[in-house]
């Protein structure tokens, strides 16, 4: 799945749907010590996002041009913007990292490339919902709630809810879906004191980015987080993308307000053009088709707006 092969000096050891990861190559052969999972056992990891685009589990031909490199520079200004936030990015001064003289981030990727140091990964999707919309509408449509947390009733898709929930997922194994949880669900997989940490740290970086969102003429309707353990400290640390295009779903501002339709007014910048001509123009059986130019184009103007619109 990996669209770049092997990078000088690091090897590839895994591709999710957008992601190939990297570890150094001397960590994995210069010593007996590194042997096994490089995951588990290297201090740092080459994160790449790629410009791979998927849809309905499936992905799907053509890429979106920059893409990864826009993800990359959105997670990167968030976590300046963050500071108060411990994140995973790695800095060659760290007193940890210092004396493994790490080998350069080639320039091929460096754009869309981010030094992290690895964490150990807690196996949930931090979700928080500031309006209701999307799976989360669906479910409450049909239960009331969502995730076991109740609310109101009479709320339509795109309602801005009376306070931002925290709506957990377990994230799934590889080639399986996620799964929405309770919150007691995540105290049984991580312990009362991380899962009461991973609750409020969503909703304080939630809050903040909405606050910067709509100071930008955006709204944030809903992202999810992950979260990790630092090795060394055991710090919950912020890690992956955040409140990127792919991990979050944010609405024009003056649209929300002067929209006649829900497309008008939930006109997402992500890739929902992409789902919407898979849904009009495919059955969801076998392949899915090539998407036309057009649409590329249209997704890839969604993403670089964004972007823009955020950094100013």
């Amino acid at each position: 799945m990996t669209d770049i092969g092997e990078l000088p000096g690091w090897t590839h050891v895994y591709s999710g749907k957008v992601r190939d990861l990297y570890v150094p190559t001397k960590l994995m052969t210069d010593d007996d010590s590194w042997t096994g999972d490089p995951l588990a056992t290297s201090p740092v990891v080459l994160v790449v996002a790629s410009d791979r685009v998927s849809a309905f589990d499936h992905l799907l031909e053509p890429p979106i041009p920059g893409k990864g490199a826009m993800l990359t520079a959105l997670t990167h200004w968030w976590f300046d913007e963050l500071p108060e936030v411990p994140n995973h990015l790695a800095h060659p001064l760290d007193d940890r990292l210092e004396a493994l003289e790490l080998p350069e981030v080639p320039d091929a990727v460096a754009d869309r490339a981010t030094l992290c140091r690895t964490l150990d990964m807690f196996p949930i999707e931090c979700v928080v919902r500031g309006y209701l919309t999307g799976s989360g509408y669906k479910e409450y449509v049909e239960t009331g709630a969502i995730g076991g947390f109740p609310l109101p009733a009479g709320l339509g898709d795109g309602d801005r809810l009376p306070e931002p929930i925290y709506t957990p997922a377990w994230k799934a194994p590889m080639g399986q879906h996620d799964e929405n949880i309770s919150y007691e669900r995540t105290v049984e997989l991580v312990g009362d004191v991380v899962a009461a940490q991973l609750r409020e740290l969503s909703l304080e970086v939630f809050a903040s980015a909405s606050k910067k969102a709509e100071e930008r003429g955006l709204i944030l309707a809903d992202t999810k987080f992950e979260f990790g353990a630092d090795r060394a400290t055991g710090i919950v640390t912020l890690a992956d993308e955040v409140l990127t295009s792919d991990s979050s779903r944010y609405w024009d501002a003056a649209a929300y307000a002067t929209g006649t339709t829900p497309a008008e007014r939930m006109a997402s910048f992500d890739k929902q053009i992409v789902r919407n001509w898979l849904a009009a123009n495919w059955d969801q059986q076998g392949r899915p088709p090539v998407l036309p130019d057009e649409i590329v184009e249209q997704t890839a103007d969604r993403y670089r707006e964004l972007l823009d619109r955020l950094r100013g």
